[in-house]
């Protein structure tokens, strides 16, 4: 019940490295050298608030995914950043979209701004695809090709929130496992999500330049994280509660899309273009471009009077000078609602495309 470090108690860095190592099957040696990098925060939110305070100025660039998390746009945002966005397939980032990205803002003048590229990388909110290990190690020898140009370090983002969160097949390892990751890779995770998203409690993995500098910040905002609720997370972990608490979890969730797509699949119309999931909380879907999904259109009020809810596509694309917004897309959460809820929603929403 007392005060403990701010970079985090001791037992759970070291089992939350372990617990990296274990999932990407890498030695269990490499859990020490993760260790000395790890920090816990107050949710994997805070983590990545304060690497941007500690990493970028105001004025500076991040690459992310078209479309991203809506969630660290804002953070981008609240911190005067600029994001430029990178093309996505089935397999994560678009490689070769990316290399023009980087060579269109040398060529402006504009690279010494860039400081990182991020990357949600499993189960991707909103798209729900994860990143192949092979676009992850395309992605770091394109950063450090670009380096010597930018004048300064340019680091890749990897978070990882959903990882845990997978209930079909097993998701590639994380960039961590990349040689020479350890000076350029910074990995964000949570134990919220996989196991009680009352529970704030999240972590990062720092290169080593980065680790002062966001400890720092981390004490002057609260000293370190509840010492009380790191023991409850890392009791859960040594007693096996965590891992049979996680496969409900995961069983909960695959009920759940799979509840969801059968909806879309009975009341959507043909036009409507999505992915089934196989993890994560989200289906993302596409409606014809000439149906404008934004928070102003009427589709979105239509739906409100229906009483659904989506997070319109717009909304997870960066401020962007080189493109204009998709207007069409929205994101769909089966994360929270019941499984009946889900149905009714879709049937409702359906009745909305069917009628627009």
């Amino acid at each position: 019940m007392q005060y403990g470090s701010t970079a985090g108690d001791d037992a759970l860095i070291g089992r939350t490295a372990a617990r990296i190592a274990e999932l990407d099957g890498a030695p269990a040696g490499q859990a020490t050298g993760l260790a000395k990098r790890l920090v816990i925060t107050h949710g994997s939110q805070q983590f990545l608030y304060l690497l941007t305070e500690a990493l970028c100025d105001p004025g500076d660039i991040v690459l992310v995914e078209d479309p991203t998390y809506f969630v660290y746009l804002g953070i981008m945002q609240s911190r005067g950043l600029a994001g430029r966005g990178v093309r996505m397939n089935r397999d994560g980032i678009d490689l070769g979209h990316l290399e023009q990205v980087l060579e269109s803002l040398r060529r402006s003048g504009e690279l010494k701004r860039v400081k990182m590229l991020y990357l949600v990388s499993y189960y991707q909110n909103p798209t729900g695809r994860s990143t192949g290990f092979a676009v992850k190690e395309g992605a770091l020898e394109l950063l450090s090709k670009y380096e010597r140009a930018a004048g300064h370090p340019i680091y890749m983002l990897e978070d990882a929130a959903y990882r845990e969160l997978g209930f079909a097949g097993e998701p590639a390892s994380s960039a961590l496992t990349v040689g020479g990751a350890a000076e350029r890779v910074i990995y964000s995770g949570t134990y919220s999500k996989p196991f009680a998203t009352g529970v704030r409690v999240g972590f990062g993995v720092l290169p080593e330049a980065l680790l002062d500098p966001v400890l720092r910040i981390k004490a002057n905002h609260d000293f370190g994280t509840s010492h009380l609720i790191q023991q409850l997370v890392f009791k859960a972990l040594e007693s096996g509660e965590y891992v049979k608490n996680l496969k409900k979890v995961q069983a909960r969730y695959r009920a759940k899309a799979g509840a969801m797509t059968a909806a879309i699949k009975e009341f959507f119309p043909g036009s409507v273009e999505w992915e089934k999931p196989v993890g994560g909380l989200n289906v993302w879907a596409g409606l014809p471009r000439s149906t404008n999904t934004g928070m102003k259109s009427g589709f979105f009020r239509r739906a409100l009077g229906q009483d659904v809810l989506y997070v319109p596509g717009n909304l997870c694309y960066a401020d962007d000078v080189i493109r204009r917004k998709p207007s069409h897309e929205m994101r769909l959460s089966f994360g929270a609602a019941p499984e009946a809820d889900i149905r009714r929603g879709i049937r409702r929403l359906g009745r909305v495309i069917g009628g627009n």
